[in-house]
């Protein structure tokens, strides 16, 4: 089927512009949010309330035109990158252990600093993943079944990756990384057996990567009970807590928020969403809930309707990547998930998550709006 698609002569046409209103929502309301859950860090720490904002606001118009770039640049193009991608993303994490240029903050080394400029390799070893399982599923069709063809090549690829982003580490990232690519297999028709059987295998390491290190144990433990550890780990997601239940129905408004003065930690970042329902109440919580859910359902549905198997696998993952990191923060800040250090996404700071995902956005919207006659 996939040879029989390669006659078509593709056009693509406007975005989608109920999924560009979406992502231009959650941006707009991220903004706004980050100025208000940042500004008495900002003016502490530099001096300058617009910090954080100011800096912000440069990355989204930098992935907005990105993403509009990418809006009108034909999605096919990624198939013959797809190797390339996979190999700048591993020399990338490679850099960020092995050569100065690797930047430590929080215990972590997560950022790499080129020509004065700070982005995270992770967020592109993201994308690169999803492009190369998108483009090796769709050409391994016909031997999928195989578990040496099918499974093995991509089960390897992980292994990589999740080998690199450890050693930073970032253990959040390698679960959301193996999640994805799991999802993403069983979409491209990997036998569920090898997936399950697999799967069954790699249980004992992530244990093992479970308690091997306190902090994430300890983690663990406080997810469980955070009211035992109410001055250590336990106190963010208490105060966390606290700014939604003191937020109530209508919020306290805009500004107004009393977690974010420095008691509830990353307030601009992971918990921006505890801002928010501070501030905004349940009303603005389930807009935005709202606002991701129309994005995931017009992935879905580009998705569904793409005009070929790549397209259909790249528009999936990319969808499913961004909905799954939005579940994952939003778990954590209402503590149904253990603590982990992942953005919301459109509206935590962070220049390297922001302009990635609004560039996934523009591939998403070129896989939507490109026809054959």
């Amino acid at each position: 089927m996939e040879n029989n698609r390669e006659t078509y002569n593709y056009k693509t046409g406007f975005p989608d512009p109920v999924l560009l209103f979406a992502v231009m929502m959650l941006t707009g309301i991220g903004l706004a949010m980050v100025y208000s859950a940042s500004s008495e860090i900002a003016l502490r720490h530099y001096g300058n309330e617009y910090y954080f904002f100011s800096r912000q606001l440069l990355h989204a118009a930098l992935g907005f035109s990105g993403m509009l770039a990418l809006a009108f640049i034909p999605y096919r193009v990624f198939r013959q990158l797809s190797y390339l991608m996979l190999f700048i993303a591993a020399v990338m994490l490679s850099a960020l252990l092995f050569t100065s240029a690797g930047h430590s903050a929080g215990g972590a080394t997560r950022w790499l600093r080129m020509m004065g400029v700070s982005f995270q390799p992770a967020e592109f070893a993201r994308l690169a993943l999803i492009v190369f399982m998108a483009y090796s599923l769709t050409k391994k069709q016909g031997r999928i079944s195989d578990l040496s063809i099918g499974f093995l090549p991509h089960f390897l690829v992980l292994c990589m990756f999740t080998i690199l982003i450890l050693l930073q580490p970032d253990f959040g990232t390698v679960a959301l990384l193996w999640m994805l690519a799991w999802i993403i297999m069983f979409a491209g028709r990997v036998p569920l057996l090898h997936l399950t059987s697999a799967m069954i295998l790699i249980l004992p390491a992530a244990l093992w990567l479970l308690i091997s290190a306190d902090y994430r144990l300890k983690r663990y433990m406080t997810f469980l009970d955070p009211w035992k550890y109410p001055l250590e780990d336990g106190y963010q997601i208490i105060h966390s807590l606290m700014a939604f239940g003191s937020g109530g129905i209508f919020g306290k408004g805009f500004g107004e928020g009393y977690q974010k003065l420095f008691y509830l930690p990353a307030p601009h970042t992971d918990f921006i969403f505890s801002v928010l329902g501070e501030e905004g109440g349940l009303i603005w919580v389930l807009l935005v809930i709202g606002l991701y859910i129309v994005l995931l359902l017009r992935g879905m549905r580009i998705a569904a309707t793409a005009r070929d198997c790549f397209g259909s696998l790249l528009a999936f993952g990319i969808t499913v990547s961004i909905a799954m990191q939005a579940l994952v923060n939003m778990g954590v800040n209402l503590s149904l998930l253990p603590t982990k250090g992942l953005t919301l996404p459109f509206l935590s700071y962070g220049g390297s998550s922001l302009v990635f995902n609004l560039g996934c956005i523009g591939i998403l919207m070129n896989i939507g709006t490109t026809r054959g006659k």
